[in-house]
């Protein structure tokens, strides 16, 4: 099962959006897998049976991070990562942009990009090194 790191009243609250979108379970569900596979493999942190962080600390900044994540998509308009995946050219009044079709892969969309605040909430003061390690990679 998925680990879903933030709620909707959460959501409610980081973004002061009331209510939160009919669809922000999904949308907090597939922020969390793509922060889990983006970044939060990379880390250390203390979890519990489920994988779910331990110390409220590093809970609530991983609230933080999900619910700007989904923020971020809102804000760039692109909430699934699909947005400008593929296209050749762009015309926007008299300004025109273009690129190779096959050159373009839905990781360069701007909904597949990590959200800055992602990073805030992970570097938090408060997140010291015997809670939370941002990009610990051990062998």
């Amino acid at each position: 099962m998925a680990r879903v790191y933030a709620t909707s009243s959460q959501y409610e609250t980081y973004t002061g959006v009331t209510p939160a979108p009919s669809d922000i379970e999904v949308r907090l569900r597939r922020a969390s897998q793509f922060l889990d596979a983006q970044v939060l493999r990379l880390c250390w942190y203390d979890v519990d049976e489920d994988g779910l962080p331990t110390n409220a600390l590093v809970a609530a900044a991983f609230a933080d991070a999900t619910c700007a994540q989904v923020e971020w998509g809102v804000d760039v308009g692109d909430t699934t990562g699909a947005a400008a995946a593929g296209w050749g050219s762009v015309e926007i009044g008299s300004v025109k942009l273009g690129r190779s079709v096959t050159a373009t892969s839905g990781d360069e969309a701007p909904g597949r990009q990590i959200a800055p605040a992602v990073w805030d909430a992970l570097r938090s003061p408060d997140l010291t090194p015997d809670r939370f390690l941002l990009g610990l990679v051990v062998s």
